[in-house]
């Protein structure tokens, strides 16, 4: 990286971001339509979901699809007051 690269990465104006600065509406999607939803849970989904599910002191089977443990996962985070 040169120093130009340096630079312009620090500077506000020309920082590269995520997200935008203002809110999309309808971009939630339902899971049942997700094209890799029948994917087995990830790695990340697993560890949160066990967190969620031991605080609500729920058991939750381990082999789910990912679109499986985004309803959990959204289910217990109300039931969680999260």
């Amino acid at each position: 990286m040169s120093d130009d690269d340096t630079s312009s990465a620090r500077d506000p104006e020309h920082a590269e971001t995520l997200g935008s600065s203002t809110p999309e509406t309808g971009v939630e999607r339902d899971p049942d339509d997700w094209v890799t939803g029948d994917d087995p849970i990830t790695g990340p989904q697993r560890s949160y979901l066990d967190s969620l599910a031991r605080e609500a002191g729920e058991e939750i089977p381990a082999d789910i699809t990912k679109a499986e443990a985004s309803e959990h996962i959204d289910r217990l985070q109300q039931k969680l007051g999260k």
